[in-house]
């Protein structure tokens, strides 16, 4: 059986007259328009049975738009939350799943204390974005489906930039002494979701096989979280308080969809910040699903690379599967 899956960043997702966190923040009517008629063009272009979308604030009016395309059963876990002070000011954003096969069920996906506790973590824990746990009935198969939103990157100096060469235990040499310093809270907290998301993944592979995530992670390419959300010896990670030494020999349980398809163009950014491309939205799939196809739409992003509030300032990524 194959489909195609995306994940699409909607870059502020707000219907008037609602803003976003501060309220000069908003579009008028006509640019809602242009930006839902862009979003709609985008969709028929990736030509996806299933997509997770990220930056939803106006749930409701993503589920019309995503219907009038022939996405009949949407869902979300989280609303976004409103300023006490003007009800008509988002303060948060939350992720959404749109699909062309029945939603049978939904859940999001809870918080470890376990990870709270081995990190020394004392402080009350949340993700940034609930993510999306879906089972998603197609003929006779079921495909568990997460969405994620990682906590944003900051883009400090100690967001650190590894290389493929890069061992499990040199980024977590970097990583720990910034941590503890508190100069890195926000990979923190993206390290704590991922290892929260990676383990109900792997819970979750002790009943299905066809899983996979969709998401943007707001963090580098061979960053410790793709670590965490792929290489299962990175449970063994047990402290965060000190440096010492693991023995990790890769033992893979979600894959990069890119690096699963067999004919490839090279990987190209999917966000920019001050022109510098990243690689942040991700497909990963479980072991027995083959992908067939990766596909990348940033035509928006050619002449400005920063994107426009009229469309994204990401790019769309789908990945064609075969399960089975």
């Amino acid at each position: 059986m194959n489909i195609k899956i995306g994940t699409f960043n909607l870059f502020q997702f707000v219907k008037p007259p609602y803003s976003w966190y501060i309220k000069k923040d908003k579009f008028d009517d006509i640019q809602w328009e242009k930006k839902s008629s862009w979003i709609k063009d985008q969709l028929i272009l990736m030509d996806c049975d299933i997509v997770g979308f990220q930056e939803v604030f106006s749930t409701q009016a993503l589920k019309e738009l995503v219907q009038s395309l022939g996405y009949q059963y949407f869902t979300y876990v989280d609303k976004a939350k409103v300023s006490q002070e003007n009800k008509n000011i988002f303060i948060s954003t939350t992720v959404a799943l749109a699909s062309k096969y029945p939603i049978i069920e939904t859940k999001s996906v809870n918080i470890d204390n376990n990870f709270l506790e081995r990190f020394e973590h004392k402080d009350a824990f949340e993700f940034a974005r609930i993510p999306i746990k879906a089972t998603i009935k197609i003929d006779n198969y079921e495909l568990i489906t997460y969405v994620i939103h990682l906590k944003s990157n900051r883009l400090n100096e100690y967001e650190y930039k590894f290389n493929d060469k890069n061992t499990i235990n040199e980024k977590l040499k970097k990583i720990i002494p910034s941590i503890n310093r508190g100069n890195s809270p926000a990979l923190k907290q993206r390290l704590i979701e991922s290892f929260n998301i990676a383990s109900d993944i792997l819970k979750t592979q002790k009943k299905y096989k066809n899983i996979c995530v969709l998401g943007d992670l707001n963090d580098r390419q061979n960053s410790l979280c793709i670590d965490i959300l792929t290489n299962k010896k990175c449970q063994s990670i047990t402290f965060l308080k000190e440096y010492e030494t693991i023995s990790f020999e890769k033992v893979t349980f979600m894959y990069d969809s890119y690096n699963k398809t067999k004919r490839k163009e090279k990987r190209r950014p999917t966000s920019y910040y001050k022109t510098v491309g990243n690689i942040l939205d991700y497909i990963f799939v479980s072991k027995d699903i083959d992908v067939l196809k990766f596909e990348h739409f940033d035509l928006h992003l050619k002449d400005n690379k920063d994107g426009s509030i009229l469309q994204s300032d990401h790019a769309q990524i789908v990945a064609q599967l075969s399960i089975k």
